[in-house]
């Protein structure tokens, strides 16, 4: 495949992301989208399928029971009716039958308490460090994000297999010589409610300075979206980042006074565990969010 149809199709496959996390609450229309895009809806399907692995009706359903699962917790105030439409469905008794299939467990039953049994699962998976860490002592800072251009590689799966995507990104960032940049990850899904070999995980190279000059640009792009968001700072090893995000999640936002946003959050390094013989970290954890 050419370079510039490569990109083109990455390009089309994140607007039509893009455009699913900011109207995930309302219905999508994709033979509009197709029109604005100017592509059938036939190749916008296929594009979408072969970059992210699963058709855009799947995703879509994907993205509205992660924020319904979210907002379950920390919409202490909403009913479930409320949460069945703020994520877009049309009816409660559809919204009823997606959880329940989805999590194994009703709306009601996750709000009370599910929610906990569910992501210790998920969590223990991949945490081979049992020490346990008081992230009470972290204190956010509330900031406003700029919009954050990056060439990416993705990668299915959150695990040790994520080493080789950054190994990539990393050659990639050695060809072109490039000295000045951000090693980011952007969680499209929720590593804590999404099964960790479904997880969609993209490695960034965020170029400090676009005059830069690229021998290599086989590496498509995307844009992080502006916005507000709690910044977590936090040092550790492999498995503890899994707690951070779940402890942001279950414990930090319920009392917080704050939503997560349908955006995705993300991660900036000093320094990247997939990199480090030591598999240690330091980085700065960003969740979007608004005010309640």
């Amino acid at each position: 495949m050419k370079k510039e149809t490569y990109e083109k199709r990455a390009r089309i496959a994140n607007d039509v992301m893009n455009y699913i996390y900011k109207y995930i609450d309302t219905n999508i229309n994709i033979d509009e989208l197709s029109v604005e895009l100017n592509i059938s809806k036939f190749h916008l399907h296929r594009i979408f399928k072969e970059e992210f692995g699963k058709n855009i009706y799947e995703s879509i359903k994907a993205i509205r029971l992660e924020k319904a699962a979210n907002l379950l917790i920390t919409n202490k105030y909403s009913t479930i009716t409320d949460i069945a439409k703020m994520t877009g469905y049309s009816s409660q008794t559809s919204f009823l039958r997606a959880f329940k299939e989805r999590f194994l467990m009703t709306p009601k039953m996750w709000k009370n308490g599910g929610y906990k049994e569910y992501s210790n699962k998920i969590v223990e998976k991949i945490s081979s460090n049992n020490e346990t860490i008081d992230f009470s002592k972290i204190e956010p800072s509330i900031v406003k994000m700029p919009e954050i251009k990056g060439y990416y590689i993705r990668h299915k799966g959150y695990d040790r297999t994520i080493k080789k995507t950054w190994q990539k990104l990393q050659t990639w960032i050695y060809t072109n010589d490039i000295k000045e940049y951000k090693q980011m990850a952007l969680h499209h899904d929720n590593p804590i409610i999404t099964p960790l070999e479904d997880c969609q995980y993209i490695a960034i190279a965020a170029i400090e300075n676009e005059q830069e000059y690229l021998k290599d640009l086989s590496l498509p792009t995307l844009i992080i979206p502006k916005g507000i968001y709690a910044k977590f700072s936090l040092t550790g090893k492999y498995g503890d980042v899994i707690k951070l995000i779940q402890w942001v999640y279950h414990t930090w936002l319920i009392d917080s006074g704050y939503e997560t946003t349908p955006s995705p959050s993300y991660t900036i390094y000093q320094k990247n565990h997939f990199l480090s013989l030591d598999e240690e970290f330091i980085l700065d954890y960003y969740l979007p969010i608004r005010y309640v």
